[in-house]
């Protein structure tokens, strides 16, 4: 992409590049990571807050620089900058990054501000060959959503003025953050008005200095042109967007969609939307009109409205051999864990950083609660407090009322939280990718210990009468007393991020990155026996009666007696295994990565009969009124019927 030309009036005004240098700490606080990018009026930095020794917190840090020696201009200035500092810090839009702190130092005035952990749309243009359209599409609502708010904004509107796809950031969800709002504009020397924007995105009036919100639509139909066709206005005529015809460059590019930039783009302002909300209701028109069959809609992520499922009666669940869902309920991203259920609601976490509660007699939508990150592990239940325990990749812990989904509690870990709760005795039992072991009170949160494995943990901790034990990505399975003091670890070659099961009698089952399942004394860590399959053990291991059953990426299901160790029988799938079996009546129900959910006879090893999903199944079942369900990566919750053999 060529250089960016700003036209601000800003030249020769005395700014500079940034200067802070890694390892610079402001205010006793924010320590320096590394610049990610600047230009002749500052840089932007990425920082950790001190303020939190125990967690990986990051701040991005805005540097403005005045070199100017007249003292009343530099007053001026600053006192410019934080009363708009002040205003953005009063926005509140989940598109519009959160502004912390604002202080000068030196000759430097500092923004403190949320760190967006992603891609600006200009490197994304970079580095992909095509961008899909429905995917723009969503941007485009999302970035109409977030104008519209600034320029409803009271007591006076907000012009974002420089709209263009460096200034869109895509965060590691996939959702549209809006950067850089223009505060350096008023870092300006003896200037009536300062004419703000970026040539080739910029509006016919706003070089002329009279930006408004009008303005900002020609911006963003500016910038959703170079994005569908990849040609950079920047390279072309001035104002030449008409020569260049969508479908000329993008075959999925529609002539209603080009009608809609095409008014966007007008030169006149009055021909224009005269509103974003106007404009977003056109990208939605296109987004969502009636193209998609009944059998597979599209989850609308900008709203909480109840996705469409399939809902069939018991008895005709089974046809012809074929098992057929109770009920499936769709939502927004991949299902990579296990759900859970109480009180005839089922609650399952997905990537879309939701936690869903659904009714679980006819799989209707109850509640959500979204996190700030992905969800890849299981809820736990808390009967005795009548909530739900949840992790998720955002670093935090949340005990969500099943009521109403309301947080009673949260707690920040330093990492992404993996692992998936265990509830026990009262307490709260989870690992983090920050290399520690939380034990939390039930009720309310409140931190009892942590123990520090050194390496991430992201396997379930069981919890029994007097251990605690877990594995590591570090390659360890540790056994730890009640109170979090380490009685026993064990170290195997490779990662376990296996969850471990212990039986009656005492004896731990669990799987290995190494290949191997162990049996391993949960009192002392004493092994066994092991059993070596050809593949990484990710899948979690069940017991029933005397047999343990695991599968292996190898595509094997394995069926190994607790005794002696000794295969009792195996059961080949297409591809790897990593889902976690469970047991019912004789039957055990498995998911693998070849998008099948197997039914087997827990003796025999004959599979009884399967059932095929649109996606890799990666995480194991529960079983609930006669039902078995698990979610797959194809964005389902699938509820199908318990069948008696």
């Amino acid at each position: 992409m060529p250089e960016t030309t700003q036209f601000s009036e800003t030249e020769g005004n005395g700014y500079t590049g940034g200067r802070l240098r890694p390892n610079t700490i402001l205010l006793a606080r924010y320590k320096i990571d590394a610049k990610l990018g600047g230009g002749g009026q500052g840089a932007v930095y990425q920082a950790r807050d001190l303020n939190f020794p125990d967690a990986r917190r990051l701040v991005a840090i805005k540097e403005m620089i005045v070199t100017t020696t007249d003292a009343n201009l530099r007053a001026s200035s600053l006192k410019t900058f934080q009363r708009e500092a002040n205003i953005l810090a009063t926005l509140n839009h989940p598109a519009i990054p959160k502004i912390y702190d604002f202080f000068d130092q030196n000759d430097s005035a500092f923004l403190i501000m949320e760190y967006i952990n992603g891609n600006n749309l200009e490197e994304i243009l970079i580095k992909t060959k095509r961008i899909p359209m429905d995917k723009i599409l969503e941007w485009a609502i999302d970035l109409c959503d977030v104008l519209h708010y600034l320029h409803s904004y009271q007591p006076e509107p907000i012009i974002f003025r420089d709209m263009k796809p460096a200034n869109i950031m895509i965060d590691s969800l996939g959702k549209v953050r809006l950067v850089d709002f223009g505060i350096a504009k008023i870092f300006v020397s003896g200037v009536k008005q300062t004419t703000i924007g970026t040539e080739g995105y910029s509006a016919p009036e706003q070089y002329k200095g009279n930006a408004n919100p009008l303005s900002d639509i020609y911006s963003l139909g500016a910038t959703l042109h170079h994005v569908i066709t990849r040609k950079d206005p920047r390279l072309e005529p001035p104002f030449s967007f008409a020569e260049r015809k969508l479908m000329d460059f993008n075959e999925e590019a529609s002539s209603e969609l080009a009608t809609v930039l095409d008014k966007a783009l007008n030169f006149d302002p009055d021909k224009r939307y005269q509103s974003c909300a106007e404009m977003k209701e056109a990208f939605l028109a296109l987004r969502y009109r009636p193209t998609m069959s009944v059998s597979t809609p599209k989850a609308n992520g900008a709203t909480s409205e109840m996705p469409r499922r399939a809902s069939r009666d018991l008895n005709s669940s089974t046809l012809d051999g074929v098992v057929q869902p109770i009920w499936t309920f769709k939502t927004e991203d991949e299902i990579r864990s296990s759900p859970a259920s109480n009180d005839q609601m089922a609650f399952v976490g997905s990537y879309d950083t939701n936690l869903w509660a659904i009714d679980l007699n006819n799989g209707e939508f109850v509640w959500k609660r979204p996190s700030d990150a992905g969800i890849a592990c299981a809820p736990g239940v808390d009967m005795p407090h009548s909530q739900v325990i949840i992790g998720s990749e955002d670093y935090t812990v949340r005990a969500i009322s099943m009521r109403d989904g309301r947080i009673n509690w949260t707690h920040i870990t330093g990492n992404k939280v993996r692992s998936s709760p265990t509830v026990a005795h009262g307490y709260v039992f989870f690992g983090s990718d920050d290399g520690k072991l939380y034990a939390l009170n039930a009720d309310n949160g409140r931190y009892q210990w942590e123990y520090d494995a050194g390496a991430a943990i992201r396997s379930k901790p069981f919890i029994s009468n007097d251990r605690v034990i877990f594995g590591t990505e570090g390659g360890e399975i540790i056994g730890l007393e009640l109170n979090g003091t380490r009685k026993w670890a064990m170290r195997p070659k490779k990662a376990v991020t296996s969850s471990p099961f212990v039986d009656l009698e005492g004896i731990c089952y669990v799987g290995s990155f190494d290949g191997f399942i162990y049996a391993i004394d949960a009192d002392s860590g004493f092994s066994h026996w092991r059993v070596r399959t050809n593949g990484p053990v990710i899948s979690s291991p069940t017991v029933h009666r005397n047999l343990v059953y695991v599968g292996s990426a190898d595509g094997k299901l394995y069926c190994i007696n607790t005794q002696t160790g000794k295969e009792r029988w195996t059961m080949q799938t297409e591809k790897p295994i990593v889902a976690s079996p469970i047991v019912h009546n004789g039957i055990v129900y498995i998911g693998g990565t070849d998008n099948i959910f197997y039914a087997v006879d827990a003796m025999s090893g004959k599979e009884l009969w399967r059932f095929n999903a649109k996606g890799a199944i990666t995480s194991g079942a529960h079983i609930a009124d006669d039902l078995v369900m698990f979610g797959s990566l194809d964005h389902n919750l699938y509820a199908l019927p318990v069948v008696q053999q």
